[in-house]
């Protein structure tokens, strides 16, 4: 059984990687509702939250159907990330996660996110910081190591563990790597293998399919998977793989009504949200998603993201499932 603190995940959980515009509540709901066990907000820089930067505690939104739910921080500063972690501590959430991972340039060139890759000592001791500034149980998702010459990430593992980190996330892949190649799991079994390692290793990285995911639990022995991007208009992966864990079969492929249900809550719980105009505008990114690879959906998609009012685009949404069918 994986637990994180007094969080009982059950015995192979299933992670919603937190995703920087994506992983919001109503996309999180979406998740939750089709059988992810662990969520996680979209990334929230410490110093954002320090200065009361609208966009940053907006982020702070949970809400009971969601949990268990994590806050997802990130910064180079212990001062900015201890005092951030105590923000963050207000609204409850389930736990506290810290990203070390991130390998996007602007994140990086702050002395963030994956940038800290670059120094364990820096990394121990922000982290560190944040253990001592909460109760919350406090995880950390990281990477291998900066690049392919400076993998660490058993010793990173062992020092993390040993200033109180409650779980380790690992993405399979070097920050030099960014999302391209593949992702390499033979590391994270390193410290999942590791007599030293006690707390619960998740894996991240390349999990898209359920047969994928039955591979990697039996190949790598980790204690859960943690998935990001095949969950982007497709929050089925969850309970498509639970089911092919426990029965061998496959579920059927989301059928276009399944799709356009999908999408429309989107849409309806992000104008609830984020009210009528920020909620239309965030959900436009999403249509291409849910409807991937269906054919002659152009068209819709280019009425799906121009429309401006909810009503209009509910019509539409119902104009697909009818029209393609």
């Amino acid at each position: 059984m994986a637990k994180i603190g007094n969080i009982d995940l059950g015995a192979f959980p299933l992670l919603l990687a937190p995703m920087e515009d994506v992983s919001d509540p109503p996309f999180r709901r979406l998740c939750k509702m089709h059988g992810a066990d662990m969520l996680y907000s979209e990334f929230i820089s410490s110093e954002g939250l320090i200065r009361d930067a609208i966009k940053s505690k907006q982020k702070l939104d949970i809400f009971d159907y969601e949990r268990p739910v994590g806050i997802q921080i990130f910064g180079g500063d212990e001062e900015a990330m201890a005092l951030s972690a105590k923000i963050v501590s207000t609204v409850n959430p389930d736990l506290v996660d810290i990203n070390f991972g991130c390998p996007v340039k602007k994140v990086v060139s702050k002395g963030a996110g994956a940038g800290v890759l670059k120094d364990i000592d820096l990394m121990v001791r922000l982290t560190k910081a944040v253990v001592n500034s909460t109760s919350l149980p406090v995880t950390v998702k990281t990477r291998l190591g900066w690049d392919e010459q400076s993998i660490n990430i058993e010793e990173v593992a062992e020092r993390l563990q040993d200033v109180g980190i409650s779980a380790l996330t690992i993405h399979a892949r070097t920050r030099s790597q960014m999302y391209k190649g593949h992702s390499d799991w033979s590391y994270i079994a390193k410290v999942k293998n590791n007599p030293r390692i006690h707390i619960p290793i998740f894996g991240n990285g390349d999990i898209d399919s359920p047969e994928k995911a039955l591979e990697y639990r039996n190949t790598y022995g980790v204690d859960g998977i943690m998935i990001g991007r095949a969950a982007i208009g497709y929050p089925w992966i969850f309970n498509e793989i639970k089911h092919y864990f426990a029965t061998g079969t496959l579920l059927p492929t989301p059928t276009i009504a399944d799709r356009v249900e999908a999408a429309r809550n989107h849409l309806l719980w992000s104008v609830d949200w984020k009210g009528e105009r920020q909620g239309i505008l965030e959900m436009r990114r999403h249509y291409a998603n849910y409807f991937k690879g269906i054919p002659n959906f152009k068209e819709h998609r280019q009425r799906l993201v121009t429309l401006e009012s909810s009503e209009e685009i509910l019509k539409a949404l119902e104009n697909v499932r009818e029209m393609i069918f």
